[in-house]
């Protein structure tokens, strides 16, 4: 079966909505990229080329996050240095990324054996609650924008703060015509349901999950709610299923849980430091050994979405080098064959791995494409 997976793959190509390596560059390297140069082998990272050709990944949005705790112009001025990571590792590497604008570019790209190279912005806070510095994005080459991230913003609630607006303020509703004007992808991942909502009826363009999972199956805020996946068929949508272990394990989410208690438990503790709650939770672990989310529950989500939304609304976000841990099955960009494997053994058709792979997201990039158009 995987061998079937990777010849399907060399037709339709891995279209992946969210891999965190600009972020990498940034901490790891400090902006430089010949630290983490991605034509060798770099193993304290997800991603570089050998591995991107095995998983057959022909596109992909690199995530220009910066943290929900930037704000203000900070916030901007942090999402400019990420843009331009991305833009200094398509002058790098010319021969094995190209900067992707349109549907059409996608294609064109993934023809020449290139990585057809998108830009992802996760978080409306990198835009400082201003249209303008949102249309200078897009002019950068920005081609999807998360909402929210961990935090609200002035005009959205997020899925992990506490909800101040109810979804979106008239403000943020503006937000999401200006991005159906420009042709700019609306990102749902990380937003609270009643954002969710309010942003798909305002949306005249399919909205996107860059890297989300079913929340029936994992019951954790990041993941999306039945009623939401319901709505995909009349949006043309599309829920990009993540690797994020703790949105596809309920165990590992239980258990992260469970870790953050100790961990509060331990700092409310008289003269603690930082160093006695490390060393607390290290010792929790120890007595505690965490369990590991697998390809098979990965495969499950992609299943209840299919259930839920239909086959034309699943793709797949791995979030690679945005995760500290991984599923087991799921290592690294080289592993996305093994996943589409495991749905061909469970009697989906060659023409269904395509859809998931990358011709459901590509089929909403073009249709975003009209809606500006028009």
């Amino acid at each position: 079966m995987v061998e079937r997976a990777k010849r399907l793959l060399r037709d339709s190509p891995v279209f992946d909505g969210h891999n965190d390596y600009p972020w990498q560059v940034r901490e790891l390297a400090k902006g430089d990229l010949g630290l983490l140069d991605l034509s060798q082998p770099q193993e304290s990272i997800h991603t570089d080329f050998a591995r991107l050709d095995r998983g057959g990944v022909g596109a992909q949005f690199w995530s220009v996050y910066v943290p929900a705790t930037l704000q203000g112009e900070t916030a901007v001025t942090a999402t400019l240095e990420q843009i331009d990571i991305v833009h200094r590792m398509l002058a790098r590497y010319p021969d094995r990324l190209q900067l992707a604008l349109t549907a059409s570019d996608v294609e064109r790209i993934q023809k020449a054996g290139k990585v057809a190279s998108l830009i992802g912005m996760e978080g409306g806070h990198s835009i400082d609650s201003s249209l303008g510095a949102l249309r200078m994005m897009y002019r950068l080459g920005a081609r999807y924008m998360t909402l929210t991230h961990g935090l609200n913003t002035p005009w959205a609630d997020s899925s992990t703060d506490t909800p101040v607006h109810g979804g979106l303020t008239p403000f943020g509703e503006d937000v999401i015509r200006e991005m159906n004007r420009l042709g700019m992808l609306v990102d749902l991942s990380h937003v609270s349901p009643d954002t969710m909502l309010d942003a798909i009826r305002v949306s005249e363009a399919p909205v996107i999950f860059s890297h989300s999972s079913a929340r029936a199956l994992t019951n954790v805020p990041r993941n999306v709610p039945d009623a939401v996946l319901a709505l995909m068929p009349d949006n043309d949508g599309v829920v990009m299923v993540t690797f994020v272990p703790g949105f596809v394990s309920q165990e590992v989410a239980d258990y992260n849980a469970q870790e953050n208690i100790e961990r509060a438990r331990l700092a409310a503790v008289e003269n603690s430091t930082a160093e006695t709650v490390a060393s607390g939770v290290d010792s929790w672990r120890t007595a505690n050994p965490a369990p590991r989310a697998t390809i098979i529950q990965v495969a499950d989500h992609i299943d209840h979405i299919r259930k839920m939304a239909g086959i034309d609304h699943v793709g797949l976000g791995g979030d690679f080098d945005g995760i500290t841990q991984v599923v087991l099955g799921l290592e690294d960009v080289s592993t996305y064959p093994d996943l589409l494997a495991e749905l061909l053994r469970r009697g989906y058709s060659d023409e269904d791995v395509r859809k998931i792979a990358g011709k459901n997201i590509l089929r909403v990039l073009k249709r975003a494409e009209q809606v500006a158009r028009r």
